[in-house]
This record gives C-alpha cells, structure tokens and sequence, in this order.
C-alpha cells in the first residue's frame, strides 16, 4: 500500500489536471495535507490503508488545540482537504473505505458579512480622484467591483477582450475556471472607458503588451495585493469614519454589492448567477442582513412594534 504522502501527491495531481483547480487552492490544499501526513507520521501511520477514523479526528483536535490552534474556519477547511483526500483513496480503489466521512468539522460562528451602505459606498468610490493614469485605473477598478460584485482576483485576472462596452456585460473566470458573464452598470462602465482611453495606452507603453485588462504602474498586470492596498487606500481617503474604514476587506464591494441588490428586491438565485456562487446557501447569508434591516425599519416604524 502507498503512503499517505504518495496518495496526496497523486490527489493534487488529480486536482491539477482533471478538476482543473486553481493554483492558490492547490497551495492551500497541499499546506493542510501535508500538516495531516506530518501527524500521520507522528503516530506511526506510514501506509495510507492503516489509517482510522480515530487519526482524522485527532488530526482535527490538534488543529484546534495545538500550539497555534488555527480558528474553527480553518480547522474546517483542512477538514475538507482530508477528506477529499480520503473520499480519492476509496474512488482509486486504494483503501476499501472512506475513514474521514464520519468527521464532523468543528461548528462555525454565525457572521454576517460587513455592507456599507449605498452613501458609504457612495463615499467610498469617491476617494478615487486623481486623473493621473494611477488614479483613473484605480476607480475603474473600484468601480467594477462594486458594479459586478466580482472577487478582486477575477477583475484582475480579467482581460481588455472579456469586457464588451456594448453589451454593457464582462466575462468573468471564476473558481475552478468556471467563466460567467455579469453586467455591468454605466458608472462603472464610464470610468472604464476614462481609463481605457486616458490612462492604460501610458501604462501599456512601459510593459510587454499585457492583454490585462487593469495594468500596474510597469504595464504588467495588476497584483491582487496591490487591488488590495487600492480599495484600503480609497477607504482612508474616503473620509468615512475609522471604524467603517478598519472593517474593509478585500470582499468589501462585493458584500455591498449583493446586499444591496437584495435590499433592492432581486432574487436570491440571481445574485447566486451573479456572484458566481455554486450554492444558494452561500448566498442566503446575505438575506439575513437584508432581515435585519427589515426588522430595524419595523421596530421603528409600526405602531405595535415597540412596547
């Protein structure tokens, strides 16, 4: 029988070429598996079928208890690694059967994501000002991500052919290289096109003719981390309150943007399509903000809400 880090070396190839997974979830995979064979090994376990379910829960307990006990999410992400791990050992005809299916992960606490409101954002996106080729790169990328509620790496991952001015629409390539094309609106649209015309032809000149769509100051494609440092710059140029502005996150507009289309009134399966999500659940999180507001609007406005 192989070892355990034989069968992870075959399941991340696995995930490579025929599930076509993203390099950064494959890093992410290989960090937690290699964590799990290092705590395989350490109780003995060198061949992957004298595995038991005991190992996987133990595994799970370390991880929370250990001398840096990683937070419930990322116990729970491990979790999932293992037990795709395992679920590819039965599928290969490896083991006999699945030893992590039974592995419950640790229970997660109930967040709801940080929206600001519309006048937040509002301010927000007017921090952007400057009419350098910096500055208008900058709104348009910050515009687009309100606009389309896409992840920041898939408006950088972009490029200048994905997005069609006339359809008004742009191709997104989401997790797992799925595409999906959303709208996009005319403000966004408006400061593309200020960026595409008076900005990017400058930064194009100083790179190698990147097709990106949103380029850095050496015309090579923006980072993530430098769309990062844009939206928290922009946060504390805004002028909004230092509490609102310590709570942005790289999914800020995003967060904003599908709160505020089911405040509006948009179905909750559209904003699934729209944000790329495979799972309504995941987008369900966002109704329970848009209750609340309901329920703040009821307390103060009906008669018989108070009392």
């Amino acid at each position: 029988m192989p070892s355990p880090e034989q069968v992870v070396e075959d399941y991340l190839g696995h995930l490579a070429v025929e599930r076509g997974r993203a390099q950064n979830t494959l890093r992410s995979y290989r960090l937690d598996l290699d964590r799990y064979t290092e705590h395989l090994a350490s109780a003995g376990r060198s061949d992957i079928a004298a595995v038991r379910e005991a190992d996987v829960s133990a595994f799970v307990t370390a991880l929370r208890t250990g001398e840096r006990p990683l937070a419930a999410s990322s116990t729970a992400r491990a979790l999932a690694a293992v037990r795709g791990l395992h679920r590819f050992a039965v599928r290969e005809g490896i083991v006999p059967a699945d030893v992590a299916a039974a592995v419950a992960p640790p229970s997660l606490p109930s967040r709801l994501p940080k929206a600001l409101s519309v006048d937040q954002v509002d301010q927000l996106l007017a921090g952007c000002v400057s009419d350098g080729p910096i500055g208008l790169r900058d709104r348009a990328l910050l515009e687009l991500l309100y606009s389309t509620g896409a992840r920041i790496s898939e408006i950088v991952g972009a490029d200048l052919d994905d997005l069609d001015p006339d359809a008004r629409t742009i191709l997104l390539h989401g997790k797992g290289n799925k595409q999906r094309i959303v709208p996009v609106g005319r403000p966004a649209l408006a400061a593309v096109d200020a960026y595409r015309v008076r900005a990017r032809p400058d930064l194009a000149t100083r790179g190698a003719g990147s097709p990106a769509l949103l380029l850095n100051a050496r015309g090579a494609r923006l980072s993530r981390q430098s769309a990062w440092h844009v939206l928290r710059g922009a946060a504390e140029a805004s002028g909004l309150e230092q509490a609102v502005v310590a709570s942005v996150s790289p999914h800020t507009l995003r967060h904003c943007f599908a709160t505020h289309l089911l405040s509006g009134g948009a179905d909750v399966r559209v904003v699934q399509e729209l944000l790329g999500h495979s799972s309504v659940a995941t987008t369900q999180v966002y109704t329970h903000v848009t209750v609340d507001t309901l329920r703040e609007v009821y307390a103060t406005a009906h008669p018989r809400a108070r009392g």
